[in-house]
């Protein structure tokens, strides 16, 4: 018998080198799990690895997140660099300080609840690359293209306060391209634009529904990252 896929701790860790500023905190928050939502701040980022593959092999979470934006770090005393289980309190929009990155989601349409296809799979990094070729040529910097298990993520840097007008820039960005590039088969995701946006921690797996070789769970992964 075939042993189940693991996740990736070296990824795991070229994901925290890419996306967090040391000294600041940031909650994994892994959803369907054995014990139910499970949550914790980390300012630990070797913690911060180990709570990802816990969360992603031993609890066999259907996804694990971070926060893509630093937290208020109060929130540390929540669960200091551990993982809670059945977790009550998860991060707000106003629990941020400040905006980092902007998520482009690219998810192939199908019923929910479930794995894409290798079909729909294929489409959706077809569309993200298309959506970077269009912000390229907008003079947009060069994004993370990572692939979220089903469909593909563009993660594009950014340097703004959490305020009300921020919030309505990415939003307006959202609505515009996915009116540009959605269609039947592929959608940009609306609505990725609040603060507290998590993200799949690549290097994890994805699991939604029953893995089955048409639908297949998949490890999350980073294909390209820029040097700077």
């Amino acid at each position: 018998m075939t042993a189940p896929p693991r996740a990736n701790v070296v990824e795991i860790r070229r994901v925290v080198a890419l996306l967090c500023e040391p000294g600041e905190i940031y909650e994994v928050r892994a959803l369907g799990t054995v014990r139910g939502t499970a949550s914790g701040y980390f300012n630990d980022f070797n913690a911060l690895v180990e709570a990802v593959r816990h969360c992603s092999d031993a609890l066999m979470a259907d996804g694990v997140y971070l926060t893509l934006n630093p937290a208020n770090p109060d929130l540390l005393a929540r669960s200091a660099n551990r993982i809670l289980t059945y977790a009550k309190y998860t991060t707000s929009d106003k629990d941020i300080l400040r905006r980092r990155w902007l998520l482009i989601d690219a998810d192939p349409c199908r019923p929910a609840g479930i794995s894409s296809t290798d079909v729909e799979h294929a489409l959706a990094l077809e569309r993200a690359l298309v959506v970077r070729e269009h912000l390229s040529g907008r003079g947009w910097p060069a994004p993370i293209v990572a692939d979220s298990g089903n469909g593909y993520h563009l993660l594009y840097r950014v340097d703004l306060p959490n305020d009300e007008a921020s919030k309505v820039l990415l939003q307006r960005v959202l609505e515009t391209l996915h009116h540009k590039f959605s269609d039947d088969r592929v959608s940009i995701d609306r609505t990725t634009f609040n603060a507290a946006r998590i993200s799949k921690i690549y290097g994890s797996m994805a699991r939604k529904g029953s893995d089955m070789a048409e639908r297949p769970h998949r490890l999350t992964s980073i294909g390209e990252a820029p040097d700077r």
